[in-house]
């Protein structure tokens, strides 16, 4: 049971600096996708350039939340000529689920020292910015964000119903529960220790991804929070003039969702 369980979280001062060889460690990059057959083979491509250009391993993880295109088929395509893993779900369970899926694969295979990476599917957050996340979690981060809100930061055909909106969260993150290092609470483009994020979710179990929708990323970081951990930003290049289809994100109920998250986390115990 959750409430069995007594954790002893290390201070800044008492918790020693991880260490990092980026020629040793195996880097997973995790891709929650749905219905994404025209965007991923091009960020598959981007992401093998990106990486085989840099010392050490890497393995993409798809998790294929049960697409009604070629979405598999594109993954298992790439498999042939980069490493590629491929994790189907027979119903579509959304973003959460194929966080969940995600999460669970890679820690079930990586290695202490290891690096997870996350970002969408769809092609406007690019692969580019992986070396400098890296970079910071050589230094000692825990966490590292690509950012909107650093400066360097451009976003490109983003609406402006949905700019609003992100910015709005920021201002209530930063107000009411702050993390140091952070502006950008929502982005998913994330790089987290696998030491960091096995020891979150070894202590909240199951309940590590329990909210629905686009939220899900948010409380993730909530959830991080209490455990002191070293949370940076690098800028980033959001090209949502090159996504294909319409958004998934329902802008109205994604914001609605994130305000109940916000504010019960400030409140509970």
């Amino acid at each position: 049971m959750m409430n069995t369980i007594t954790h002893t979280s290390k201070t800044l001062e008492q918790r020693e600096a991880p260490e990092f060889d980026v020629s040793q460690c195996k880097t997973w990059i995790m891709l929650p996708a749905y219905n994404e057959e025209v965007g991923l083979p091009v960020l598959l491509e981007k992401i093998h350039r990106v990486m085989d250009d840099r010392p050490g391993e890497y393995e993409v993880v798809v998790v294929d939340d049960a697409s009604e295109d070629d979405t598999p088929r594109v993954a298992c395509q790439a498999s042939f000529s980069m490493p590629v893993r491929l994790v189907q779900h027979a119903e579509n369970q959304g973003l959460a689920g194929a966080l969940r899926t995600g999460f669970n694969t890679v820690l079930e295979l990586a290695q202490p020292g290891d690096v997870l990476v996350t970002l969408d599917a769809d092609d406007t957050q690019q692969p580019g910015t992986i070396e400098r996340m890296l970079l910071m979690i050589s230094e000692g981060y825990d966490v590292v964000i690509a950012s909107r809100y650093q400066p360097g930061s451009r976003t490109i055909g983003v609406p402006a119903n949905r700019r609003l909106m992100t910015w709005f969260a920021r201002q209530l993150f930063r107000t009411i529960m702050p993390i140091p290092g952070v502006r950008d609470y929502t982005c998913g483009f994330r790089a987290y220790r696998v030491d960091a994020l096995r020891e979150s979710a070894d202590y909240y179990g199951n309940d590590f991804v329990s909210e629905q929708g686009f939220s899900a990323m948010v409380d993730v970081l909530l959830k991080m929070r209490r455990f002191d951990y070293v949370i940076g930003e690098v800028p980033m290049l959001l090209r949502y003039d090159m996504k294909h289809g319409p958004s998934k994100m329902q802008v109205s109920k994604t914001a609605s969702q994130t305000i109940k998250l916000l504010l019960r986390r400030r409140f509970q115990k």
